[in-house]
């Protein structure tokens, strides 16, 4: 079995999960509601 230690990220390094893309994406929507750029009942 290999014994390797996986790398350091450097310091700073931001990954992006599933969490923060659907909340990004959801602050996104509210806010193009919110200023009128797409109807509200088109977002659910």
């Amino acid at each position: 079995m290999s014994q390797t230690t996986p790398e350091p990220r450097p310091a700073g390094a931001f990954s992006w999960n599933e969490d923060w893309l659907a909340t990004v994406v959801g602050l996104v929507l509210i806010g193009l509601v919110l200023i009128g750029a797409i109807p509200d009942w088109l977002v659910p």
